[in-house]
């Protein structure tokens, strides 16, 4: 058996609480397809040293979001690629049906067995933090009643799994911030702007964009490899989860900076 067929799979423990029928119906379909180590972790640094000690077992876990970037940003020196079953409520899986993780556990496990690894960019912050998906500056509350619990069901994973509560969400408005894309002035602390977003692309860079709070100004919109944001204290959304306040945040995009195994042909939108 090569060593693409050993796998080391690791059941977030939030997923076993959550679903563990799923858990058991994924577990069957990777052990018939391939030779599965099991890994059951009860906290965070459990899960940190079995990916650790993964030796040559390509890791796939079955998790939420918060599991897929915990287990990203312990892998992304290395450019390991890894594999997600996604397990848990969709609100706290959105990040990785965005990147076209199937949403049926059986046909994600399947695609652990029968997929391919596709090359993805991210962005890497200065104290090692990971975006996969979207960054907002500053976190702001979400305005729509229907799209509010994405964001608390976040932040409930995070209290269950951590066990220290979450930031407060600071109130929307205006903010004076500088913004730097590739050192190119894109705002300044003198025109205060609602929010600035900022997401990884193909080809080694981040799209930017810069939301002026006068309501005609159009936005500012710029490609870029490095982004700077700095001002009074601040607090960020990246995938779900808020950050802060810091009052300067620098983010790196890694060209092809970590694997996910996905369908070989692409999942149509739900």
């Amino acid at each position: 058996m090569s060593d693409h067929d050993q796998l080391l799979v690791i059941v977030d423990p939030v997923a076993r609480r959550s679903d563990g029928e799923s858990v058991r119906i994924a577990k069957d379909v990777l052990s018939a397809g391939a030779e599965a180590k099991i890994c059951l972790p009860d906290s965070p640094e459990e899960f940190s040293r079995a990916l650790s000690r993964r030796g040559s077992r390509r890791p796939v876990v079955l998790g939420d979001d918060r599991a897929l970037l915990r287990a990203v940003t312990l892998l992304h020196r290395d450019r390991a690629p890894l594999a997600l079953v996604p397990i848990g409520p969709p609100d706290a899986l959105e990040v990785a049906y965005g990147l076209g993780v199937p949403r049926s556990a059986v046909e994600a496990a399947r695609t652990v067995l029968d997929g391919a690894v596709r090359r993805l960019d991210l962005l890497v912050d200065d104290s090692d933090g990971v975006v996969l998906g979207d960054l907002r500056v500053p976190a702001v509350p979400v305005p729509a009643a229907g799209t509010a619990p994405s964001v608390w069901g976040t932040c409930r994973s995070l209290v269950r799994t951590l066990v220290r509560p979450a930031p407060p969400l600071p109130v929307a408005g205006t903010h004076r911030l500088r913004v730097e894309a590739d050192g190119v002035l894109l705002a300044d602390v003198d025109a205060p702007v609602s929010a600035v977003t900022a997401r990884p692309a193909d080809g080694g860079t981040a799209e930017v964009t810069v939301h002026p709070a006068a309501a005609a100004a159009p936005p500012r919109r710029a490609a870029a490899g490095i982004l700077t944001v700095s001002g009074p204290d601040f607090r960020y959304r990246a995938d779900g989860r808020v950050t802060g306040p810091v009052r300067r945040r620098t983010w790196t995009v890694r060209a092809d900076g970590w694997g996910l195994t996905l369908p070989r042909e692409p999942v149509p939108p739900a």
